[in-house]
């Protein structure tokens, strides 16, 4: 018999908070952390504004040495990882090791590192580039120095598939859990790539909102949108079996039930017409649940503020769910934190936890032109109260990876 799966611990750092309870609370209360990008100048970019994290010093979570050591990317899985830890309660004392785990992926990895060792590169050669080089970009190390500082010996795994990469982890460590491989798993997911090369990328692929607007830059589904904006920052969740979570009396937030992933395979950045491979991770998801389409109470959307994405979206959706999908209540919190890329499944996991736990579903803010297409409840500009007791996650990433989880209200 298959085991269960509980959420027991979050850890956030988010453009709208720097701790799981913030972020959520902002969240609910429709705070928008879009702004002008302050960490390089833009006047020659195409894109002026990102979600950025605010106020984060890594010297007050971690000691020099690790904040030298570590990308940007790499201090916020690590500083989510520690808040998630505490949060759960667990006693690295007494847990088994080897049956302790992580996965955490990142989409881009150490871009900010690649930037400024090119730089000394070019202008003061190559022995000047610090050997700390290639342990810093590259983007299994969130999950490698995670392991490191928990001492976690079991299964350790990096995945990277792009926008999907959050929900992926939480969903492959879900499965660990499920098949006994491990009682205990740190999953999530980390980003920091508002960097110059970065966003002059994004924009050249055509991507990123043209919008000076911070209110109106990232409006998913609404008939103006036009391109997503960059958020960074991590979400953790720490991940156990029901049984390892009882026996040491832990708080338990909400039930993991199922995961769906596919692919497109259709085309390195568009989503698939009618959005075929994002419904199908939906059934996916909802078969491993063992529930009926009707008992699902809200949709944490991908919700990207594309044309295309949202567009073939809220397709799925109504593929899937056929007439009742005009019944489920479906949101983008992108809408208040951007899209974080390899982090956002992650950060949304955290938000559908909470969620489920307060029977709040969070808005879509910035809602103002009603599009043909895109004809669902968006739950426009205000938190709405409701009960709930199953609530999906979608995530959809280049490449035409698709990855959905289920999470169910918490119950014996």
């Amino acid at each position: 018999m298959k085991r269960r799966v509980v959420v027991t611990g979050l850890g956030a750092i988010t453009p709208v908070g720097n701790d799981a309870n913030t972020f959520w609370n902002n969240i609910k209360g429709g705070v928008c952390g879009i702004d002008f990008i302050k960490c390089f100048d833009t006047e020659n970019y195409k894109a002026k504004l990102a979600a950025e994290v605010k106020d984060f010093e890594p010297s007050e979570y971690l000691d020099r040495k690790e904040s030298k050591r570590f990308d940007r990317f790499c201090q916020f899985a690590v500083v989510s990882a520690m808040e998630a830890v505490k949060d759960s309660k667990l006693d690295l004392e007494s847990v088994e090791k080897e049956r302790l785990g992580v996965v955490v992926g990142s989409g881009i990895g150490g871009i900010g590192t690649i930037e400024k060792e090119h730089s000394v590169l070019v202008e003061k050669g190559p022995n000047r580039i610090t050997p700390l080089f290639i342990p810093m970009i590259i983007s299994n190390m969130a999950a490698g120095n995670i392991a490191i500082k928990f001492g976690a010996k079991g299964p350790c795994s990096n995945i990277v598939t792009a926008c999907a990469t959050g929900t992926n982890c939480v969903g492959e460590a879900f499965g660990m859990i499920k098949s006994d491989l491990a009682d205990v798993m740190i999953v999530g997911g980390t980003e920091a790539c508002i960097t110059p090369l970065s966003m002059a990328g994004f924009a050249a692929a055509t991507t990123l909102t043209k919008s000076t607007d911070p209110k109106r830059a990232s409006v998913p589904f609404d008939k103006e949108r036009d391109g997503f904006v960059m958020g960074e920052g991590a979400g953790i969740l720490i991940l156990e079996s029901l049984e390892h979570a009882q026996k040491r009396g832990a708080k338990i937030y909400a039930e993991l039930v199922g995961y769906g992933f596919t692919c497109d395979a259709y085309h390195m950045t568009s989503p698939a017409p009618d959005g075929e491979g994002a419904a199908r991770a939906m059934e996916l998801a909802i078969k491993e649940a063992g529930i009926e389409k009707e008992e699902i109470s809200y949709i944490n959307a991908h919700g990207t503020s594309t044309k295309l994405n949202d567009k073939f979206e809220t397709e799925a959706i109504k593929k899937v769910f056929g007439d009742y999908a005009k019944n489920v209540p479906v949101s983008s919190t992108k809408s208040m934190t951007g899209h974080l890329l390899g982090a956002a499944g992650a950060i949304e996991a955290i938000i559908s936890v909470k969620a489920l736990e307060e029977g709040i579903i969070p808005p879509t803010v910035g809602y103002e032109v009603k599009d043909e297409e895109c004809d669902l409840d968006y739950v426009p500009n205000k938190a709405r109260k409701a009960e709930l007791k199953y609530v999906m996650s979608n995530s959809l990433g280049f490449g035409g990876h698709n990855a959905v989880i289920l999470l169910k209200k918490w119950s014996e």
